[in-house]
């Protein structure tokens, strides 16, 4: 997993709508990469939601948010045409990225466990350079959380 002042791994994905991005495309401007488990689920959704209601003081800070599970394309459209997600969400159904950065590995969720994407948000700074890690983001509160930690001021929010 990277950590805080590692250069943050490259990566090419398609998007909900079939489009691809590369992550050093996004090489001068902040960025929330954000990983989480499943579309359309409870906590998924929640932070989503967050996120999309957030979104507009995100880019107006001058943070891009991009999402990324395993699931695949058609997964990741319905979830942002039902939800009205503005971001990306990159289709990993073959685990590349999420073993890239390290969050794909053994869950325990009430004693059973299983493999799945851990749920955590890097931010990247204009360089490329991770600037802070998420190890369990607060689904609801999300947006406060990226905010504060990109230094942005409460009056700008």
């Amino acid at each position: 997993m990277p950590e805080v002042g590692d250069k943050a791994p490259s990566f090419k994905g398609k998007t909900q709508d079939g489009d691809t991005i590369d992550l050093s495309d996004y090489r001068g401007r902040k960025v929330a990469l954000y990983f989480y488990p499943k579309d359309d689920t409870p906590g998924c959704t929640k932070q989503a939601c967050n996120l999309r209601d957030g979104y507009q003081v995100l880019l107006d800070a001058g943070i891009a948010v991009i999402g990324v599970s395993t699931d695949d394309i058609a997964s990741h459209s319905k979830f942002a045409e039902k939800y009205e997600l503005p971001f990306p969400l990159v289709a990993d159904p073959e685990k590349k990225v999420v073993a890239q950065y390290g969050v794909y590995g053994e869950k325990n969720l009430y004693g059973r466990k299983f493999m799945g994407t851990k749920r955590t948000t890097f931010l990247i700074d204009e360089d490329g350079t991770v600037v802070h890690v998420f190890k369990r983001p607060k689904v609801k509160e999300h947006t406060s959380e990226i905010l504060e930690k990109f230094g942005v001021e409460e009056g700008a929010r």
